[in-house]
């Protein structure tokens, strides 16, 4: 190794006990419902609560607190997936973390547990305090704990510093008041899971179509002749997109997975929704076609795809055939067409190969199912956000949509498949850290105040800052920060220098234990429990991917008299730091349709909220693109030119250590959501009872010199000297494109420097991490 400074590993790993063994079953079906019973039994369900199961994504239930994937108009008759029935259960769950819990544990023994561990404690019920005396949390009460955050809040001489992160799981009702809260207090600090996850769609859209959302709707799906698939796994992580996809399928769409991994759920899915499939043992083929570019190939892969557009277009124009591009959308709707046409006309296709990893008589073919599709989705995830160069290939993406202008017409356009089940409405709500002037003057004009104007801290901002000492007090609402973050021991070193931490949460987790020198942990309400107010019963509203709005009213019994909902406690917040002079916090909070007023003043698409929130799945926040309306600086889909990058971290990687460096991608496993832990199991990959596995290729791993299934430690390789490594994992041979590998978050978020973030979206580059790997031990 050439690296000069070290640190050890966090902890010694424990020894698993499972096995790899090929899944060759359909995604979901049988294998699912056996899953949902054995997650209803491991989580104590109580029989009462089997019913709320029913009442998942109803018009008179409740919102999944899962993925942001939509419902066909709210209002299906029974359809709720796998992951989804996770999620209900560990909130539902019988399972209690009391008072008596906190007494019998300190928080160093709880540190040794796994993140499952924790996980399986279930319901936080009491609010609590750490005593640093006896390496435990205590009870506190409720009006203590508002009193000590607003203390240290007061104490401190800028805004700046403190923090205040906010996870997808809140509603817009209590977003809203925490951003009027933090920006009144003064400053515009909002780190967010978004900036961990699309971020670069959020930065990269707005310059090319005027928004960073969705052009599209559900409805789009059941038009569509082509749907690509980028950098996604549904099965996992939205599985009921596959039930769109299968019907697509039925009825002869084209369906193309553009990713490394060539997951199960997007080869055969056999749909518990449909009872003739299951009773049969049938399945339905999704995707006919697959392309796999290396990791971080993705922009040259879209280079190449529209330079083949250009040269079948321009083939037609020689021979006087049809057109392949659309003229008249071109030249109506977008500016500076000639110049990206003529730079993909001189990108060399050697080039586009070498960097992308796809054949080009792949690329080729793909170019042919683009050509002959009338109506085009383009849907992506992570794959294609958590790369250096994210922003310019979700840019480049919707450049090569607009050249057959699939943007803005019905059965076609763009689709950022978000994670959290209202991370997309957060952002609607103001929870960003470069707000614009057009929000921030109409949320002074509204509360009669000046709003903070500077940019606030974005995720690694917020970290790099409470390393430097320069924030002291971090406030966050929902989530897992230490462990949904990059380079895990820094961000923890981060946190334990803060005056204060101070987390709200449903459940035990790893972020509750990496602390400052005072820290609360604060009980809430989850999505799937009774929300009252003065005795009435309190709904809240969530934004989906398709920027559809629906209010949520949760059906179980509280897992505790103690808890408080996000809003009361946000409230109770803001009342005890600021007061009631300005903004009467505690009167907004006994009623949620006072809030959603507010919104309605602040936010244009929000007007009549209430009355329009209140029909049966909501109301549509179109985005002005679907209407071929472009809030672009020409005032047009702008077209950009942008150079495949020939000097990166990979490369320069590459070229120090040769062959031996690998490009690995984190991801999830399926007994996974985000970094909530339900089980040791990733059926669909074929391993059960593991985490600590590393998938590779099998030329790979015998030209590495490594035996099948050995164990190895892997260290990350960075400009700045520092040796990032995790111990003892195991090697599983898999289908991945040679020089890749893939592991398992949150195990392998220490490899990702704190550096290595995308271009203009500071996104940690998690699908993008050079690697070196040693035998264990």
């Amino acid at each position: 190794m050439h690296c000069s400074k070290s640190r050890p590993p966090m902890t010694t790993p424990t020894p698993e006990k499972g096995h790899v063994a090929p899944y060759a079953h359909p995604a979901a079906g049988w294998g699912a419902l056996k899953q949902v019973a054995i997650n209803l039994v491991k989580e104590k369900v109580a029989g009462g609560k089997y019913k709320t199961l029913f009442k998942q994504n109803q018009p008179d239930g409740f919102d999944c607190p899962g993925c942001a994937w939509p419902d066909r108009q709210h209002a299906s008759t029974f359809e709720f997936c796998e992951n989804g029935v996770k999620a209900v259960a560990a909130e539902a769950t019988s399972k209690r973390v009391t008072n008596a819990f906190f007494a019998q544990y300190t928080v160093t023994e709880l540190m040794r547990q796994s993140d499952y561990e924790l996980e399986q404690h279930g319901r936080l019920t009491h609010p609590v305090r750490y005593d640093a005396a006896t390496d435990k949390y205590v009870p506190v009460d409720w009006d203590e704990a508002f009193r000590l955050i607003a203390d240290h809040l007061r104490r401190l001489d800028d805004p700046d510093r403190a923090t205040f992160y906010t996870s997808g799981r809140a509603s817009n009702e209590a977003a809203f008041l925490f951003q009027l809260f933090v920006r009144m207090y003064g400053t515009n600090n909002f780190p967010d899971c978004s900036n961990m996850c699309h971020e670069a769609t959020s930065r990269g859209l707005p310059v090319t179509v005027g928004v960073g959302k969705a052009t599209v709707v559900l409805d789009d799906f059941q038009l569509a002749d082509t749907i690509m698939v980028f950098g996604q796994n549904p099965a996992t992580n939205h599985p009921r997109m596959l039930n769109e996809l299968r019907d697509a399928a039925k009825r002869g769409a084209t369906i193309v997975s553009i990713n490394p991994l060539k997951e199960r759920g997007l080869q055969r899915f056999t749909s518990p929704q449909h009872v003739s499939e299951m009773l049969t043992g049938g399945s339905t083929k999704i995707a006919t076609m697959f392309v796999r570019p290396k990791l971080a190939g993705d922009f040259a892969l879209l280079k190449g795809l529209g330079k083949r557009v250009i040269e079948l277009d321009d083939a037609a124009i020689a021979t006087g055939g049809k057109r392949v591009v659309d003229v008249d959308f071109i030249r109506e709707h977008t500016a500076d067409f000639d110049a990206f046409a003529a730079d993909l006309r001189a990108e060399s296709w050697a080039d586009i190969v070498a960097e992308s990893g796809v054949t080009r008589a792949d690329i080729d073919a793909l170019a042919d199912v683009y050509v002959h599709s009338e109506r085009t989705i383009a849907c992506w995830g992570m794959g294609l956000t958590q790369h250096k160069e994210s922003v310019r290939t979700i840019q480049l993406l919707s450049n090569v949509m607009m050249l057959r202008g699939n943007i803005g017409r019905p059965g076609a356009g763009l689709m950022p498949v978000r994670g959290h089940s209202n991370v997309q409405g957060d952002r609607t709500m103001g929870i960003e850290e470069q707000p614009d002037d057009a929000f921030l003057d109409c949320l002074g004009a509204a509360f009669d105040f000046e709003p903070p104007r500077a940019h606030g801290q974005d995720v690694v901002a917020a970290i790099n800052a409470m390393l430097a000492g320069k924030v002291k007090v971090f406030v966050g609402l929902g989530g897992n920060f230490s462990i949904a973050t990059p380079d895990t021991p820094r961000t923890w070193e981060a946190l334990r220098q803060c005056d204060l931490t101070v987390n709200i949460a449903t459940k035990l987790n790893r972020s509750h234990l990496v602390i400052g020198k005072d820290s609360l942990l604060l009980p809430t309400l989850g999505r799937t429990e009774i929300d009252e107010q003065n005795g009435v019963p309190q709904g809240v509203t969530v934004e989906d991917s398709v920027c559809m709005v629906h209010l949520s009213y949760g059906m179980n019994k509280p897992a505790s008299p103690h808890l408080l909902s996000e809003t009361a406690i946000v409230a109770r917040m803001a009342d005890a730091t600021l007061g009631s002079d300005k903004v009467d916090w505690r009167w907004y909070a006994q009623d949620y349709a006072r809030i959603r007023d507010a919104i309605e003043k602040v936010i244009p698409g929000f007007e009549r909220f209430n009355e329009r929130v209140a029909h049966p799945g909501g109301f549509h926040l179109t985005p002005a693109s679907r209407n071929r309306v472009w809030k672009t600086a020409s005032g047009k889909a702008q077209f950009l030119v942008h150079a495949i990058d020939k000097d990166t971290p990979i490369k320069r990687a590459r070229a120090r250590y040769g062959d031996d460096m690998m490009v690995m991608m984190t991801t999830r496993s399926h007994d996974q959501y985000n970094t909530t832990i339900y089980g040791l199991d990733d059926r669909y990959r074929g391993v059960y009872g593991l985490r600590r596995v590393v998938f590779i290729h099998p030329a790979d791993r015998a030209r590495l010199g490594f035996a099948e299934g050995e164990h190895v430690d892997i260290t990350s390789v960075w400009e700045d000297g520092v040796t990032r490594h995790v111990q003892d994992f195991r090697l599983v041979d898999y289908d991945i494109p040679e020089g890749c590998l893939g592991a398992y978050y949150p195990e392998t978020n220490p490899l990702v420097p704190l550096e290595s973030i995308g271009d203009r979206s500071g996104t940690p580059t998690s699908k993008s991490i050079p690697v070196l790997l040693r035998r264990a031990g």
